[in-house]
């Protein structure tokens, strides 16, 4: 073989099993060492992963209801004359699809049963353009919608918490009153279900309702839309479009992208994901450090081999790049076997996770506290490179003392009882 003798030498010293019972416990220990590394690479993609599935499957049901950019005044005044703002909003490139919709609070009333609601109003031939879960709707359920018929869309999970079905009357309350000679009177009108629709996100199934946004401007009294909705051909240009539109619409307009509609939660999935891959990186490098133990006990037992590579005419280098290259190759093998085993976890959670929970007849994912009800999974080649890198670094570190230690044997005291 053409390769370098510490390269041969190294490879030979991490495979040594045979010898003596003590080749074979170091041997021992040094596999020992790369399960243990390869076991920490696994568990840290497997976990970013699901961090990264958890974190777009939520995104993606929350971005089917609403829309990229909500256009809409800060005195809260409703716009009449919605059209030549549209229009704006529609030759811009980036821009797919434009609706006008109200929006506002109300209490929903069906028996002694009550619930808070997110009441939207919507035109029927401009919704689907800017949230996909309308325009999953059959089009007959959709088009039930129309000016003064008083009829409304609630959400899967709202439907079952109140007991209604399609056909059912619920009555709407909206906020503020009427002054009677009387008092203050609650508003309250009776809505017609004329449809059952699924997000796919919870906090929008149980709290979610669309009319006719003529219906929801005579009942909330806003005069008109609320604002614009706005969807664009790249979810991420959601920001950089609402800079780009803020100067032309003036100071009296407010512009909120997605990325605003949840920040606190978007904010806590990115620092957890942060710190645990901070947890899960030191698991790695606990692993990675025993390999100065296991080279430690190597250097300790070949002291006369090294003294005799020594008086050959090795020099201190070639004997330090010795242990490099065996911690090098624990290193190496333990990563790419994790890297393996992650992956091949991460690509299959789908069908893993299920029968965890069958055998043991649990839920992992209560929808109503995670939002969605499967575990997702969404290896990132950004999240896997970065991982692998930390390491091979790591074990390349761990063999930094011991091979520093070899290279400090002193060959006549290595060979003097020998």
């Amino acid at each position: 073989m053409n390769l370098p003798y510490e390269l041969q030498v190294g490879w030979r010293y991490l495979r040594a099993g045979k010898g003596g019972r003590r080749n074979a416990f170091i041997s021992f220990i040094s596999g020992v060492s790369m399960v243990g590394i390869a076991l920490g690479v696994a568990a840290l993609i497997v976990v970013l992963s699901v961090m990264n599935g958890f974190q777009r499957e939520v995104r993606d049901a929350m971005l089917s209801a609403i829309a990229h950019l909500e256009l809409t005044r800060w005195d809260g005044q409703g716009v009449e004359d919605w059209q030549p703002l549209a229009q704006q909003a529609q030759g811009l490139p980036q821009v797919a699809g434009v609706a006008p919709f109200v929006s506002s609070q109300a209490l929903l009333a069906r028996g002694e049963d009550m619930r808070g609601v997110m009441v939207r109003g919507v035109l029927p031939e401009h919704e689907p353009k800017v949230t996909p879960m309308a325009g999953k709707l059959a089009p007959a359920v959709l088009n039930e919608l129309q000016p003064g018929q008083w009829k409304m869309l609630i959400g899967q999970e709202l439907a079952r918490q109140l007991g209604v079905q399609v056909g059912d009357a619920i009555t709407v309350m909206a906020p503020g009153g009427s002054v009677t000679p009387a008092g203050v009177t609650p508003r309250l009108r009776s809505f017609k279900v004329a449809g059952v629709f699924q997000a796919g996100h919870y906090e929008y199934d149980a709290g979610l309702v669309m009319m006719h946004l003529d219906d929801a401007a005579k009942l909330f009294r806003t005069g008109g839309a609320s604002g614009l909705q706005l969807r664009l051909h790249d979810l991420h240009a959601a920001r950089a479009v609402a800079d780009q539109l803020q100067p032309t619409l003036g100071a009296d307009w407010r512009v909120r992208d997605w990325t605003r509609a949840n920040p606190t939660w978007f904010a806590a999935v990115q620092v957890e994901k942060r710190m645990m891959g901070i947890i899960l990186t030191l698991i790695v490098a606990v692993a990675a450090f025993n390999l100065v133990s296991t080279l430690v006990m190597v250097v300790t037992d070949k002291q006369s081999d090294i003294a005799i590579l020594r008086t050959l005419g090795a020099s201190p280098r070639s004997i330090q790049a010795i242990f490099i290259v065996q911690g090098a190759f624990a290193g190496v093998v333990g990563t790419l076997s994790g890297v393996a085993l992650g992956l091949l976890i991460a690509f299959n959670v789908d069908v893993i996770v299920p029968a965890i929970e069958g055998l043991l007849g649990a839920k992992f994912l209560p929808a109503n506290i995670y939002l969605i009800s499967q575990m997702p999974s969404d290896p990132q080649r950004g999240d896997i490179l970065p991982i692998a890198f930390i390491s091979l670094g790591l074990a390349l570190l761990a063999t930094l003392y011991p091979s520093w230690r070899a290279a400090r044997v002193q060959p006549a005291q290595a060979l003097r009882y020998e």
